[in-house]
C-alpha cells in the first residue's frame, strides 16, 4: 500500500475496524401491502416482528442502526383521495413512524410512463412536509426509458431543493432504473407482492478494508479474500435470519451484500488500499467489478442491488475525493457499467437546472437499458449554493464538502 494511503487504515482501525470485527446491520427492511383501513394494524404486526428481528441480532452481538418498511406504490394506497387527503394520510403515517422509530418507504409516484406526473408533485409534497417518509420515481426498465418520469423527477429533486431545511430531502428520494423488487436500502424500495417478507441490509465496507489490507496476490486474489469474508459473515446473519422467519412467519426474502459505508467506514478507503492511489487513479473500474463480481458470489440468498454503490456524501474518502475533482460524474457513470453505483448523495449547486437534472437522470437510464441493470440517480443540489461553497447538511449520515460544478 502506498504511504499517502496508510492513514486511512490507521483510522479504520481505530474506528473498531480491526480484523474481526463484525459488520453492523444498517436495516432490517420489512415489506408490507398497505392497506389504508387497517395500516395501523399491519405497522404493528411488522413491528413487532422487526424489533424482535433487532433483538435477535443485538443478543447475537451486532449493532442494528435501523428498522424499515416498505409499502407497494403509494398511488395504489392512497386510489380515490384528493391530494389533500393523501397528505393528511401521510403526515399521519409520518407522525407514527416517528412514535414508533422506523423510516417508512412509499415506494414509486410514477412505475410506468404513462403515470400521471401529478402523483410526482404529490410525492414531492409529501417528502417535503414529513421527516422520514423516502420514495423514488421509476425511468426505467424492460420498456425502456421513461422520459416523462425522468422531467418529473427532475422537478421533485428541484422542488425538494427549495422546500426543504437545507435541501436535504432529496437525500430520501431518487430516480430509479431496474429497481429490484425487495430491496432493503432506501430510497429505491417497493414491494409488487403481497407483503408479509423481510430483507436484511449490511453495513460491510469495513470487511471490505479488512479484505484489502493487504495487496498481496493481486485484484483478482483481494476479490476472493472479499468474497471468502462476506460470505463468513453473511451466513452469520442470514442463520439469524431463517430463525426469525421460524418464530415470525414472515419470509425471509436475502441479505443486500452492498458493501455500504458510513463515513469512516468507507468502500473508498477499502479501494484505494486495492488499487495504491486515489479513487479516480487507473484501476478505479477494475476494482469496482472486483468488489461487484465478489459480492455475487456469496453464497447466501441476496435481495436488493447486492453490488457496489458510491454514494460520495455518506463515505469521507468518497466526498474529499468528489471535493478535489478525482472523480466526477462521469468516472461515476462509468463505473456503472459494471456496478450498481450511479450517482448516488451528489452535491450539487444551487443554481443546477431542472433541465441539466434531467439529462442527468436520462444519462443514468440509458446506460442502465443498455446494460439492463439497476441503476439509481440521488442528486443533492443546495439551495442558495454556489461552486466552491461548502454545504451545511445536518444528517449524521452526511459529510460536508465543498460544492463542485456541474460540468
Amino acid at each position: 500500500m502506498a504511504t499517502l494511503f496508510l492513514p486511512l487504515l490507521l483510522c479504520a482501525q481505530q474506528s473498531g475496524l480491526g480484523r474481526g470485527a463484525a459488520p453492523k446491520i444498517r436495516t432490517v427492511t420489512a415489506f408490507i401491502r398497505m392497506d389504508r383501513q387497517t395500516y395501523r394494524e399491519q405497522v404493528a404486526d411488522a413491528l413487532k416482528m422487526l424489533k424482535a428481528a433487532r433483538a435477535e441480532f443485538v443478543d447475537a452481538g451486532y449493532e442494528v442502526e435501523t428498522i424499515r418498511i416498505t409499502t407497494q406504490p403509494f398511488p395504489e394506497i392512497t386510489r380515490g383521495l384528493s391530494a389533500q387527503q393523501a397528505l393528511d394520510f401521510f403526515h399521519e403515517y409520518d407522525r407514527l413512524a416517528q412514535k414508533e422509530g422506523f423510516t417508512p418507504d412509499i415506494g414509486a409516484a410514477m412505475m410506468k410512463d404513462s403515470d400521471d406526473p401529478a402523483q410526482a408533485n404529490l410525492l414531492a409534497q409529501i417528502i417535503a412536509t414529513t421527516e422520514t417518509v423516502n420514495g423514488f420515481i421509476l425511468v426505467a426498465d424492460d420498456t425502456g426509458i421513461h422520459w416523462k418520469a425522468a422531467r418529473a423527477a427532475a422537478r421533485v429533486i428541484k422542488y425538494l431543493e427549495d422546500h426543504t431545511a437545507r435541501s436535504e430531502g432529496n437525500f430520501r428520494f431518487a430516480a430509479g432504473a431496474f429497481p429490484p423488487a425487495i430491496a432493503p436500502f432506501f430510497p429505491v424500495s417497493h414491494t409488487s407482492g403481497a407483503g408479509h417478507q423481510f430483507a436484511i441490509g449490511m453495513e460491510s465496507a469495513n470487511i471490505a478494508q479488512m479484505a484489502f489490507a493487504s495487496a498481496q496476490g493481486g485484484l483478482a486474489a483481494a476479490g476472493d479474500r472479499l468474497a471468502a469474508a462476506l460470505e463468513s459473515e453473511a451466513a452469520k446473519v442470514e442463520s439469524i435470519a431463517h430463525r426469525i422467519e421460524a418464530h415470525s412467519a414472515w419470509k425471509y426474502e436475502g441479505i443486500d451484500l452492498t458493501p455500504v459505508p458510513l463515513k469512516e467506514i468507507s468502500i473508498g478507503a477499502a479501494m484505494e488500499s486495492l488499487i495504491g492511489g486515489p479513487i479516480g487513479s487507473p484501476g478505479s473500474l477494475s476494482a469496482a467489478l472486483v468488489i461487484t463480481s465478489a459480492v455475487r458470489k456469496v453464497r447466501v440468498k441476496q435481495a436488493g442491488y447486492s453490488g457496489l454503490m458510491l454514494p460520495v456524501l455518506e463515505d469521507s474518502v468518497l466526498a474529499q475525493r468528489w471535493e478535489a475533482g478525482t472523480i466526477n460524474r462521469d468516472s461515476l457513470m462509468s463505473y456503472s457499467s459494471v456496478c450498481s453505483t450511479g450517482l448516488d448523495a451528489i452535491p450539487l449547486p444551487g443554481d443546477v437546472t431542472e433541465h441539466d437534472l434531467e439529462n442527468i437522470i436520462a444519462d443514468m437510464a440509458s446506460l442502465a437499458v443498455k446494460w439492463h441493470k439497476p441503476l439509481s440517480v440521488r442528486m443533492m443540489p443546495v439551495a442558495g449554493k454556489r461552486a466552491g461553497e461548502m454545504t451545511e447538511f445536518g444528517s449524521p449520515y452526511l459529510v460536508n464538502i465543498r460544492i463542485q460544478k456541474v460540468f
